[in-house]
This record gives C-alpha cells, structure tokens and sequence, in this order.
C-alpha cells in the first residue's frame, strides 16, 4: 500500500511540469514582487501613473505652487533599462532583489502590453 502511495503522489510530480504558467508567474510578480506591486505606481499595463499632487513652498515666489509625483511608462523600455531600474533603485523606486529569470519574466510580460513598440523618452 505503502508503495502504490508514493508511487501515485511521485507520477502525480513527475507528469505536471509547473503548477503555474510563466505568463501567471509573471503577473504576480508584477502585482507583487516582494512587497508594494509595480502596478501600484506603474499602471496595470506599464503605462505609468500619477501617483500623487502635493503643495510645496517655494521660497522665491514665496507661494505654494501644485506638484505632482509620476511614475514613468515601462512597458517601452529595452531590457538593459529595465533591468538596471530594477537592480540599481534610486529615489523613490523601491529594490526587489529579484533572480535574472524574475526579471526577464517581468519585463517579457510588461512588453507584452506595448502594441507600438516606440521608446518615448
């Protein structure tokens, strides 16, 4: 009995490949990769976002002026850009520490919502 247990539990393993699809696995990442999700800042498509409007003093005018904070479109960037945006965070871009396979899933499946291809700057 013992035997035909593992037997079935170990075919089970064997004949299924992946429990989740690298398309799937990609999207998770993207809605939550070790915390806050990029689409949170970027837009469920990379589109890039408004994320806030805030009042700032300024001295020389000695009047608050409206500002505001954006997060860049990335669903146009080469994969050289993307990967040092990810491994190298400076400001406000949070880092992840994500595998070089991580971040080839993520940036095939940002791309993917790019139809025009066209980098804008």
């Amino acid at each position: 009995m013992k035997f035909i247990s593992f037997f079935l539990l170990f075919a089970t393993f064997a004949f299924c490949s992946e429990f989740i699809t690298k398309s799937e696995y990609a999207k998770m990442l993207y809605k939550n990769p070790r915390g806050i999700g990029c689409h949170k800042c970027h837009g469920d498509k990379g589109e890039g976002s408004l994320i806030v409007k805030y009042k700032a003093f300024n001295k020389k005018s000695n009047k608050y002026e409206e500002k505001s904070l954006k997060a860049p479109r990335i669903n146009n960037l080469d994969f050289k850009r993307f990967q040092a945006a990810i491994t190298d965070s400076k400001g406000i871009m949070p880092s992840y520490f994500l595998t070089q396979n991580e971040i080839l899933n993520l940036f095939e499946y940002i791309t993917s919502f790019n139809k025009d291809k066209k980098d804008e700057k």
